[in-house]
């Protein structure tokens, strides 16, 4: 009785070390108990190996079997679903199937959860088709999958594009039986409204208000930011007030997506009044929620008030995101800040920072201030360029007829893989009509077919593992 109670007691530690992220600890504790008689169990090595794949990877985990063994422990199917999970998270899917095979061959019988992990793995990496087949593996080897698996079918489906196919598991899930709870209602509402299905978001989001299931703070906020990115800012603000009314839940992130909103509509005395009654409740701001403050400044044109959050943000031990950094050159750029914002951009530099959607912002104000030779010089300092990029300097050198150097800069565009905007290529070739001959436009066309095709073979090439043929 001694020797079990000690052993509990040593599964908590090593549980409490593991949690703290302390391995070292961990690894002393198991040591010393073994030291003073206590013999370690498969639950201790569980923990140790949960510990290593969550903090450290999944070859430190696997490397616990070893020891497991040597002490004569066998590993359960416990052990392997910790692994299977940290193979997982450590994005290599083909060590999560090694472990599911060594199980099988050890004589270990899966469980739900091994199977749930599998799924969730297939999912997450892309092949939805594969893991349909894990799916109806599970029903063949008469184990009842749980809330958790519908769950994460469910989740992977939306997130992999087949929504519709979503809908229909969940209807025969409905018919069979089986009730959804909060979360599987959460998870399709949250899909459908990324599939901007606001219909069928709205109709689910009834169905659950009459059921027996109450929607909760993370259903209300997904329902509202529906609401606002279908423009319906109204509703949005209705669906807000009445989960306040009704007594449910609401944390600080309903409170910053209304603020949000707000400020993207330009109702900026409406979101200061949100933000004084989120100081006033007393919520402990995140930089998420800093963002979303400095950003309603910066949109109101108090760049003072701004930079006084930022230091604010960084006073109580908050570190900056790049979307911070982001926003305030955003916000110097539309005051016309053009100095303010280059030495922003230097000071990302030297942090390490590197941000795409901050220099766009640059590259475009310099253009519609008219310093488009400056921009052009930022342009071709960059290191790394997306379609934004070039479709701001070549609508902007169209603006000032330059369209020569406009029509190169698309032609490098498509040569470098990158989508066109059809409108910048009907301004450029209405630009060279005005200017040049057909001839010259004809030139232009055949060179955007050309260079369409070899960045179609070149992709193709990096595709196939053979290359030509």
């Amino acid at each position: 009785m001694f020797l079990r109670l000690s052993t509990k007691l040593l599964n908590i530690s090593i549980a409490s070390l593991c949690r703290t992220k302390q391995l070292e600890k961990a690894e002393a504790a198991i040591i010393d108990g073994i030291r003073l008689g206590v013999v370690p169990d498969v639950v201790t090595y569980n923990t140790l190996i949960m510990g290593y794949c969550r903090i450290v990877g999944f070859e430190a985990g696997y490397s616990v079997i070893y020891r497991m063994k040597e002490a004569g422990v066998s590993p359960n199917v416990v052990t392997y679903n910790s692994l299977m999970a940290g193979a997982t998270r450590g994005h290599t899917v083909s060590k999560c199937f090694d472990m599911f095979e060594e199980m099988l061959e050890m004589g270990i019988i899966p469980d739900v959860w091994t199977y749930n992990t599998l799924i969730h793995c297939l999912f997450k990496y892309g092949k939805p088709d594969e893991a349909y087949r894990v799916f109806h593996d599970i029903l063949l080897h008469n184990i009842y999958p749980c809330q958790t698996t519908f769950n994460i079918m469910i989740n992977g489906l939306c997130r992999n594009g087949y929504i519709k196919n979503a809908l229909i598991l969940f209807r025969n899930l409905e018919h069979g039986g089986c009730v959804p709870d909060i979360m599987t209602y959460n998870i399709l509402i949250n899909g459908l409204c990324k599939s901007e299905k606001w219909k069928d978001t709205m109709k689910l989001f009834e169905e659950l208000r009459q059921s027996g299931c109450s929607p909760n703070a993370i259903t209300y906020t997904t329902v509202m930011k529906c609401c606002f990115k279908r423009k319906n800012l109204r509703e949005g603000l209705e669906i807000f007030s009445e989960m306040k009314n009704k007594g449910y839940a609401y944390d600080l992130f309903s409170y910053c997506t209304v603020v949000g909103a707000l400020i993207k509509w330009g109702r900026t005395q409406e979101a200061s009044k949100y933000v004084a009654l989120m100081i006033k409740i007393g919520y402990q701001l995140d930089i998420a929620s800093y963002n979303t403050l400095i950003n309603m400044h910066c949109k109101s044109g108090k760049l003072e008030n701004a930079y006084n959050l930022l230091n604010a943000a960084e006073e109580s031990g908050l570190e900056c995101d790049i979307y911070t950094h982001t926003i305030l050159i955003d916000g110097l750029c539309k005051a016309g800040n053009i100095s303010g914002a280059e030495r922003h951009l230097n000071h990302l530099k030297t942090m390490g920072f590197y941000c795409l959607v901050a220099f766009n912002c640059f590259i475009d104000t310099l253009c519609k201030l008219g310093h488009i030779d400056y921009a052009l010089q930022v342009f071709h300092s960059m290191d790394v360029k997306d379609s934004f990029t070039y479709s701001s300097l070549v609508h902007n050198l169209c603006k000032a007829r330059r369209y020569r150097l406009a029509s190169e800069l698309l032609l490098s565009c498509i040569k470098a893989g990158l989508q066109i905007l059809r409108s910048d290529k009907r301004a450029v070739i209405k630009g060279l009509t005005l200017t040049g001959s057909q001839r010259d436009v004809q030139k232009f066309k055949l060179k955007v077919r050309i260079a369409k095709l070899l960045s179609y073979q070149s992709t193709i090439d990096v595709i196939s593992p053979y290359g030509k043929n």
